[in-house]
């Protein structure tokens, strides 16, 4: 097993920081579209995409520096979905992290240009890494780009939308997850074994992995949503609740929601073994997964 997880995770949380960071601020654009970009990046979170897709490669190959622009993309994306899921329009949230919501600490206009401003600018990142082929250029750009359009991503929270305040199944909740959530863990797992060299076999498993992880990721967010404690979720206890969400503790109960989470933990487990990947550090976050507390 590898070295200390939670030291893995602060290590790569400050190497992906620092190169986002970095990369917005030697941008020569409008002074409040940058600090807004930032605003955003830089307000915390848990960096578990890019520390899943550097984790992933880590698995097949230790100089992960190959996978570190695409690591950074990927956050970007991921924040220029939250600025927009917080929008009026959409859920319509005041604070996120602690923090006042990028609408709130700025404007609506300026929220949505720096979303998507985020959005593009990472494909930008890819297309220039020197360290990629123009192969893997194109790979990373393809699943990045299928990810979070309307195939995955954008798809799922049309979905989660289009649910409130309407009953909905076990499986159309799953669906909603593996979209919104899902594809981008699985674009995670799948880019950074991809670029350190993993069979297409390796792949196959790895994309069932993700699966199971990406709604293990959901049910553990509902659970807290319940159980969590405000102040380290940054955000009202019972929100979803309040919106009128499908969950998974509504569907099923809070025991049974456990329970679920529990499934999917054995699932992707197997997955992994089958991947070759066990001894991973994807085998220590599945657990953080399960176990977060925000």
């Amino acid at each position: 097993m590898p070295s200390n997880l939670n030291e893995f995770l602060k290590d790569f949380r400050m190497i992906i920081e620092e190169e986002l960071s970095q990369n917005l601020q030697k941008l020569t654009i409008p002074k409040q579209l940058k600090d807004s970009m930032l605003y955003s990046v830089e307000a915390g979170g848990k960096r578990l995409r890019p520390i899943l897709l550097l984790a992933s490669y880590k698995a097949y190959d230790e100089n992960y520096q190959k996978a570190l622009s695409s690591s950074i993309a990927l956050e970007m994306v991921h924040t220029y979905s939250l600025i927009h899921d917080d929008l009026p329009a959409m859920d319509d949230d005041n604070y996120r992290r602690g923090k006042l919501t990028n609408h709130k600490a700025f404007d609506e206009a300026t929220a949505i240009l720096a979303g998507d401003a985020l959005l593009t600018y990472s494909f930008e990142l890819i297309g220039k890494d020197t360290l990629l082929t123009n192969d893997e250029k194109v790979e990373m750009i393809t699943n990045l780009s299928a990810s979070s359009g309307p195939s995955g991503m954008v798809a799922g929270q049309f979905l989660d939308m289009d649910a409130e305040n309407r009953t909905i199944t076990l499986e159309e909740l799953e669906q909603i997850h593996m979209l919104k959530t899902g594809k981008l863990l699985e674009f995670a797992i799948y880019a950074g074994a991809y670029l350190a060299g993993a069979t297409k076999q390796q792949l196959e498993n790895l994309k069932e992995y993700s699966f199971y992880l990406g709604l293990i990721f959901q049910v553990q967010d509902d659970i807290l949503d319940i159980t969590g404690d405000e102040e380290k979720l940054g955000k009202p206890v019972g929100s979803d609740e309040g919106n009128e969400k499908g969950t998974y503790p509504k569907l099923l109960g809070l025991d049974g929601a456990i329970n679920k989470k529990k499934e999917y933990v054995n699932k992707a487990v197997a997955a992994l073994e089958k991947a070759d990947a066990h001894n991973s550090h994807l085998m220590a976050l599945t657990e953080h997964f399960s176990n977060r507390d925000h």
